[in-house]
Parts: structure tokens; C-alpha cells; sequence
């Protein structure tokens, strides 16, 4: 089965993911954005969310994280929780 790492940052607005998106693109560091800016308990630990498989996330989620390329940061990507900024950082199929 499939298994998916990735991290996170969750924000209540679009605008501000894209703001933050920006910002990691211009160098910034995703785990320090994440800590300071992140809702989700995992921005403690730069946004890491661990190992999980298919089914796992919520749907938007899963699809983002079993379909985009390693190490890119993919976003805003809307779920029930808010806009979340993504990045896979390891999958196995």
C-alpha cells in the first residue's frame, strides 16, 4: 500500500496561504512558517503530519499528497479545516 509523509500549514484564509506560499518560494523556511503561523497542532513541529496512507487525510488532502511532486510546495489547497499550503517530503507506492 501506499504511504505518504508530508507536511503542513493550515491558515483560515487564502489570501494568507498564498502570502506564506510567497514567502517560502522567496526562500523562507516552511517548519519556521509553520510554527508561527500554522492552526493545525502539528505547525509545533513545522508541520510535519508523519507517515500515512490513502484515505488517511480528507479527500483534497489525499489527492494533493498521492499525486504532486516531491519536495514542491502545492497550494492553497481548501479542505473543511482551511487552506493549507502542502509539501511531500516522502512516498512509497
Amino acid at each position: 500500500m501506499a504511504q505518504a509523509s508530508a507536511r503542513h500549514i493550515l491558515v483560515s484564509s487564502e489570501e494568507q496561504c498564498q502570502e506564506l506560499k510567497t514567502k517560502i518560494e522567496g526562500g523562507e523556511d516552511f517548519a519556521a512558517l509553520a510554527q508561527k503561523h500554522s492552526s493545525c497542532p502539528s505547525g509545533q513541529n513545522g508541520g510535519e503530519l508523519g507517515t500515512f496512507g490513502p484515505g488517511q487525510m480528507v479527500p483534497e488532502f489525499d489527492k494533493v499528497v498521492f499525486s504532486a511532486p516531491l519536495n514542491e510546495v502545492q497550494g492553497p489547497v481548501k479542505t473543511q479545516f482551511g487552506y493549507h499550503l502542502l509539501e511531500v517530503t516522502q512516498r512509497t507506492d
